[in-house]
């Protein structure tokens, strides 16, 4: 049974509290719901390098995508300072825009929370516009 936006938004809840933030302090929890039913669960992982960092909904990302599921519907994505109550919705980074629009492009379903009751619900497709993705590289009928 697909989890309601409730149970998702506490997932990445539940997700954002193992977020290792010695840096930032901001830290950031999704929950990337799989066409099959499965919820994927992300934090953000800071490293003192700073880019080898991976955000939340990539880390989501990537734990469905090693474990072979590559179809996705909705997630839900959280985040504040260590401590403070989110006061702002956190939308995913340009990265993970792109990262995300490779494998659910513009139709993924994406809740930012600031809690269970009170998000804003939006499309990849709204947040990164003219996306670029797999079929940017298809080569067209004719085209030569």
């Amino acid at each position: 049974m697909k989890p309601t936006d409730a149970e998702l938004i506490r997932a990445a809840f539940k997700a954002r509290s193992f977020a290792y933030t010695p840096y930032s302090h901001f830290k950031v929890g999704a929950a990337l719901l799989a066409k099959n039913g499965m919820v994927y669960t992300g934090c953000n992982i800071e490293n003192a390098g700073y880019t080898p960092t991976n955000c939340a909904e990539r880390t989501a990302l990537f734990k469905a995508v090693s474990e072979g599921v590559t179809e996705f519907t909705d997630i839900a994505i959280v985040g504040s300072l260590d401590g403070k109550k989110n006061t702002l919705v956190t939308g995913p980074c340009g990265v993970c825009r792109q990262a995300l629009y490779e494998f659910c492009g513009p139709r993924l379903r994406v809740l930012m929370a600031k809690s269970e009751n009170d998000y804003i619900e939006t499309t990849l497709g709204d947040l990164l516009p003219y996306g670029f993705g797999p079929t940017n590289l298809e080569i067209e009928p004719g085209a030569d």
